[in-house]
């Protein structure tokens, strides 16, 4: 009989590259990682790992299993979710980007409360470490956004599940030439500083792409994490910033928000899963309470 461990620690070390990181990621040692995998090995009859330098790799064989492993290994949490939990619901973990977590997953998850899903843990990460943390199976959904020139790209048996748009305005200061204006034209921001999100982000990359069609890069002058500190840069008359309505709170004075004349900044802001998984009662929930959540957006 097949250990369903030695799957798990198998598909780790595809999935992290090393031992040392499947382990981690698995909460075992390294050594318990190999012993399961040598169980796995003697149980198949056939080499998995093979050595090289200091590290291993997968064998022609051991590829295939790995790939063979994730759709075992997705059957069996199909079977526990559909089970469920304490209230009839299983345990789900989400990742989230910051503003959809205070937009959505507060409301959201005194929803879920109600329903009977009681233990819902969050972590709020970028986008794009969101769909690696679902691929790897480290959590049950990830709550993202696609900007619309930042399309995210889903691996194979992932699927996406589209909860709202969320509109994008340019932050500047009262006293700015521009402050005036209904929305705002492209042509006329290309010369004007930015603060961004750090370099890598997917809303870094959205504002890089900006002026694409017009030749153009924005100057980036500062970068940070947080939307309120962009904001705040605004207020100061270091540097416009481009900020997302979604989980953004009332402008302090001496800011304001316009929008874009053509619109051309807008997140669809979408729940993944593995598709194994994507039908189980508590992800049903949480997509339910997200889309609720939605509709009762206030935009300020």
């Amino acid at each position: 009989m097949i250990d369903p461990q030695g799957l798990r620690a198998l598909v780790g070390v595809a999935q992290h590259g090393t031992v040392a990181a499947a382990a981690s990621a698995l909460g075992y040692t390294p050594s318990a990682v190999s012993q399961q995998v040598k169980r796995l090995e003697a149980s198949l009859g056939t080499a998995l790992l093979e050595r090289r330098g200091r590290g291993v790799l997968l064998t022609e064989r051991g590829r295939v299993v790995a790939a063979e492993a994730r759709t075992v290994l997705d059957a069996m949490e199909q079977l526990v979710s559909g089970s469920g939990g304490a209230g009839g619901y299983a345990p789900v973990r989400i990742a989230s980007f910051s503003t959809a977590t205070r937009g959505l997953l507060g409301p959201a998850m005194r929803g879920l409360r109600a329903e009977g899903v009681r233990e819902v843990t969050v972590t709020s990460v970028d986008p794009f470490d969101a769909l690696l943390l679902v691929d790897r199976g480290e959590v049950d959904l990830a709550l993202v956004h696609d900007w619309n020139s930042v399309p995210l790209v889903l691996a194979e048996g992932l699927v996406r599940e589209p909860i709202c748009r969320d509109e994008v305005d340019v932050v500047l200061w009262s006293s700015h030439p521009l402050a005036g204006r209904a929305e705002l034209d492209r042509h006329d921001l290309v010369d004007e500083a930015w603060s961004s999100t750090p370099r890598g982000a997917i809303c870094h990359e959205a504002l890089l792409r900006l002026f694409t069609d017009l030749g153009r890069v924005p100057r980036i002058v500062a970068e940070d994490p947080d939307f309120a500190s962009l904001i705040e840069l605004a207020r100061q008359e270091v540097a416009i910033c481009l900020v997302p309505r979604l989980g953004r709170g009332e402008l302090p004075e001496g800011t304001v928000a316009i929008p874009i004349a053509d619109r051309s900044q807008v997140r669809q802001v979408s729940v993944v899963s593995r598709a194994a998984r994507s039908e189980s009662p508590a992800i049903r929930a949480v997509v339910a309470e997200l889309r609720h959540a939605a509709a009762g957006l206030v935009v300020r």
